[in-house]
């Protein structure tokens, strides 16, 4: 589909509803991400579940990224034909038809993925042999968040061997992500949590030396807790995806003052219309559940001191104005900070990348295709 924007056209005449990068914020939160890990030994393999875009990926890397990791092998392709390199399934993968799409994606370049199951290691292994291809598999750990992988320790060793046995299969070491500490509010917490992350692989990769296996990969982390993983000397990948954009449910994380942690800017906006004022108190924005993912909580109005959501359905976002000095008037532009950033993005085709976003010279300096939206297989 073809954008809603044309590049050096101003924010103004940008029709909506229109997913909108703040170049500068976004550019900002790069720079502070690789400058916070600079010199340890942790390197950031970025999670393009967030972004999306092989455009994006290449900007991590061009700043230190190691490569980019996904959730999904339709992601990993759209991260190749865009020139990615170097890309991490962060998942497990199930099914012949996936597992020869991931061995293909082998052959032209680096695309390890995770297991934590002896069939997923017997079908990743024919599908290798099926295509005269050699797969790094990285055995995943489940560190506390009950969703995926084996058990530290002995359980993750098992795994390893059968995977060091497999034809056309190699050990590539360990996934260990805790995902659902990321949004634990209270800083102490949410870092307690993560150091029995730290725990747990540290134990795990201390079980393989002990057998004899070198993991040249462990990674996990996210944007929540990254600095803990970063630290522990066991961690040597982060997988942290929404410190590009952030959104409102990542803002309301504290930090160690007690604050909320403000070291990211929000860079991912969606641009509305007013387009009903049915009473003074009320208006309606061109944007709902089609444009705004809500599985976090809804969208928050950006500039508008006052302003609460009232409801959403598919098309309209209403917003109680009651409280605002400065209304929007009828056919006014108001941008929603997303409540979680990376399904909103799944729900566009093209990013407005916007310099200048908050002043009256706002321009469209790119448009960047969500290469890989809708990529869930």
């Amino acid at each position: 589909m073809k954008p809603f924007a044309e590049i050096g056209q101003p924010l103004a005449q940008v029709d909506t509803p229109a997913l909108i990068v703040d170049l500068d914020a976004f550019e900002t939160n790069l720079k502070t991400m690789a400058d916070m890990i600079a010199g340890g030994p942790a390197k950031l393999r970025g999670h393009s579940k967030t972004h999306k875009s092989p455009v994006i990926g290449l900007k991590q890397m061009e700043l230190g990224a190691v490569g980019v990791c996904c959730q999904k092998v339709g992601e990993a392709e759209a991260m190749v034909e865009g020139g990615v390199d170097n890309v991490l399934v962060s998942n497990q993968v199930a099914g012949a038809s996936k597992l020869d799409r991931l061995a293909d994606l082998n052959r032209r370049a680096f695309v390890p993925f995770c297991v934590d199951h002896v069939q997923g290691v017997a079908q990743a292994s024919e599908a290798a042999k099926r295509a005269g291809a050699t797969m790094d598999a990285l055995v995943e750990i489940d560190v506390g968040g009950g969703r995926c992988g084996v058990q530290p320790g002995q359980a993750a060793v098992d795994l390893a061997r059968i995977v060091d046995a497999a034809d056309g299969l190699r050990f590539g070491g360990l996934q260990a992500y805790h995902g659902s500490i990321q949004h634990v509010r209270d800083h102490a917490e949410r870092h307690a949590h993560a150091q029995g992350a730290v725990d747990k692989a540290r134990m795990t990769v201390e079980a393989l030396s002990a057998e004899g296996f070198t993991c040249d990969i462990v990674g996990g982390a996210g944007t929540g807790t990254f600095q803990t993983e970063a630290a522990s000397g066991i961690y040597n990948e982060l997988q942290a995806g929404s410190y590009v954009f952030m959104d409102t449910d990542y803002a309301l994380n504290l930090g160690a003052d007690g604050e909320q942690a403000g070291q990211f800017q929000h860079a991912l906006f969606v641009q509305t219309s007013v387009m009903s004022m049915p009473v003074p108190e009320r208006v309606v924005l061109d944007a709902g559940h089609k444009t705004c993912a809500i599985d976090s909580g809804p969208p928050h109005p950006f500039g508008l001191p006052g302003a609460v959501i009232g409801s959403l359905s598919d098309e309209h976002t209403v917003l109680d104005v009651t409280e605002v000095n400065d209304r929007p008037a009828w056919g006014d532009h108001v941008l929603l900070i997303p409540g979680h950033c990376d399904p909103t993005v799944n729900l566009h085709d093209h990013y407005i990348c916007i310099r200048s976003l908050h002043t009256t010279g706002a321009v469209v300096e790119d448009i960047w295709p969500v290469a890989a939206r809708g990529a869930l297989s």
